[in-house]
Formats: structure tokens, sequence, C-alpha cells
């Protein structure tokens, strides 16, 4: 701050300062091509810059309305954990923060159970969506993270549905500690219920994924895919190139390079998930969306994808 700026009232600071706020969020501005984009416009452009593409972030409603074509869904409610199992503290204590997230957010953890239908062409087709809330403890993983996660499943299996996860994560939550750690075998129960099932567990990859969650459910989906340019993995880039000594290649841990080196089965568009979930859930679910009456039509290119698909059922 300059000698002026020093010197200056605060009243008249607050003045020019109020000027500031109130244009604030009519714009934002693209952290790729740093181009200005009326606030609106990049709303209804799914929070993707019309620009250069770029995929800024999305909550966990908004992503859920994208999703759901603004049609009605509803939320199904989290499982109760407890909410400082190891009465931890750091520079405050775990129940205060939890409680400050919890007004700030609206939300009980870092996650959205929600029950809705995608539209396709053949109809809506009912599906259980999970999608984490990064402005949550950065979507860091713990005990209701992992419960919810089984409540979703519980659900899908009941009312023979999808289960499509959107994730974004830092990680296990620290505060948790093992108990958070323990949270990665937990929720790959809820991946073996559904292919026990024989539904569909559908896993869509958001900026960033990483620690724990990337070491478990979310590398484990029947269809891996992934939005454009999400940070993907365990370790973050630094990390590992401060421990290997050695560049890392460009693009490393990217969407897109996962997906050449086959970690991932397509990286799509924000514009374009929902239809391209609708597609998914229709040729992995054929055989429960097929009208009576039609097993002895001619075979189309639907039944020619589904037996390209990943079952759920292996």
């Amino acid at each position: 701050m300059n000698w002026f700026a020093d010197i200056t009232p605060p009243g008249i600071k607050k003045m020019f300062r109020h000027r500031d706020d109130d244009t604030s969020g009519l714009w934002t501005k693209c952290p790729s091509c740093e181009e200005m984009v009326f606030s609106k416009d990049l709303e209804a452009n799914a929070h993707v810059c019309p620009s250069c593409s770029h995929h800024l972030p999305l909550g966990a409603e908004e992503r859920l309305h994208s999703l759901f074509g603004h049609g009605a869904w509803s939320k199904v409610a989290l499982p109760e954990v407890p909410d400082d199992p190891l009465k931890f503290r750091d520079t405050k204590k775990y129940a205060d923060r939890l409680r400050d997230y919890r007004k700030k957010t609206g939300e009980k953890d870092a996650l959205i159970i929600a029950k809705g239908a995608l539209s396709h062409q053949a109809g809506s087709l009912p599906v259980v969506a999970v999608v984490q809330n990064f402005a949550f403890m950065g979507g860091s993983m713990g005990m209701g993270l992992g419960e919810g996660l089984i409540r979703a499943a519980e659900t899908a299996v009941a009312e023979r549905r999808p289960l499509i996860v959107f994730t974004a994560s830092g990680g296990a939550r620290m505060q948790e500690g093992i108990l958070s750690l323990m949270q990665m075998p937990r929720t790959t129960i809820a991946v073996q219920m559904m292919r026990e099932a024989g539904l569909p567990y559908i896993v869509v990859l958001t900026h960033p994924t990483t620690g724990g969650v990337t070491a478990s459910y979310a590398m484990l989906g029947d269809v891996q895919l992934a939005e454009p340019g999400a940070l993907i993995g365990f370790a973050g880039p630094r990390v590992i190139e401060q421990t290997i000594r050695e560049q890392l290649p460009e693009g490393f841990q990217r969407s897109e390079y996962l997906r050449d080196h086959g970690m991932v089965d397509l990286v799509v568009d924000r514009r374009e998930l929902g239809e391209t979930l609708a597609r998914l859930v229709s040729v992995l679910t054929k055989t429960q969306h097929v009208a009576a009456g039609a097993a002895s039509a001619p075979a189309n290119d639907d039944a020619l994808a589904a037996d390209e698909m990943p079952r759920a059922a292996e």
C-alpha cells in the first residue's frame, strides 16, 4: 500500500470501495484468457468461458440444476455421524469449523445426494446423483462423506437407478485422522453394491480431484468421464517434482493427459455433459428401458454401442 493510501481517511476509502463492490458481481475475469465476461452470460454458458472454453468452478446445487435441466429433483438426507470424534483442534476447534461451513454453504457436509431424471429422446432416465461440494472444506472426505456415499448406493439399489458421482476434493479430512482414511475402503463398498446389483456407476471427475478420493471411489467407475483441464491425481504435481527432482511432462495429471494414457474414458465439455450422461445411462440400462415387444426389433447403432460399453454387472 502506498503513502497516499495510508493517509486516506476510512470514509473516503469506503466511498470508492462501494462503487467497486456494486459492479464486482456483474463481470467475471476468466483466469485462463483474462477476458472479462458478463456474469449472466457466464452463468447461461454453464460457467464456461465463451472465449477460451475454460471451465470455471461450478457450485454443487448449480451442477444439479444443470444435470437435471432445471427439472424436478430432490435431496436425499445424509446419515447422522459424529461431528468431532477426535475432539480435534488446530487454529480453531473442528466443531466450530464445521459449524462455520454449514452456515456458509447451507449444507450438512461436503456432498449432496439427489434423485432426479435425465432428459433423453428415449424418455426420462431416473438416476441418483452425488455432487461433492468443494466449497465445504475443499470437498474433503470424512465420515459424513463416506456414509453419504453408502446412503446414495443404498438408494440407487433400492430404486434400481444408476449412480452418478461428481468428484471435487482435496482428499481426506485431516481433522478426522485415521477415521477419514478408513473411508477409502468404506466407499468402495458402495461401488461393490452397485456392481452386485448390476447397476451402472458413472464417475465425472471435476477440478480438482486429488488425494484419497482419487485413490478410492473416484477411479472405480464403470465409465470415467472428466471435465476439460481438471487436475486429477493423488499427490500434486509440485510435490511429485520435488520428490523425484525431475520436470513433469506438460499437462501432467490433467484430464486430457489421463485420457491419452487410459485412465479416463472421455473428456466432455460441461455444456455437453448432460446429454452425454443421458446417452450413457440409456445404453447401459437398455434392457430396463426397452418397451414391451421390442426385443425382436432389428439391431441398431445403440445396440451395437451397448456391446462395446463396459457392463456394470461385470
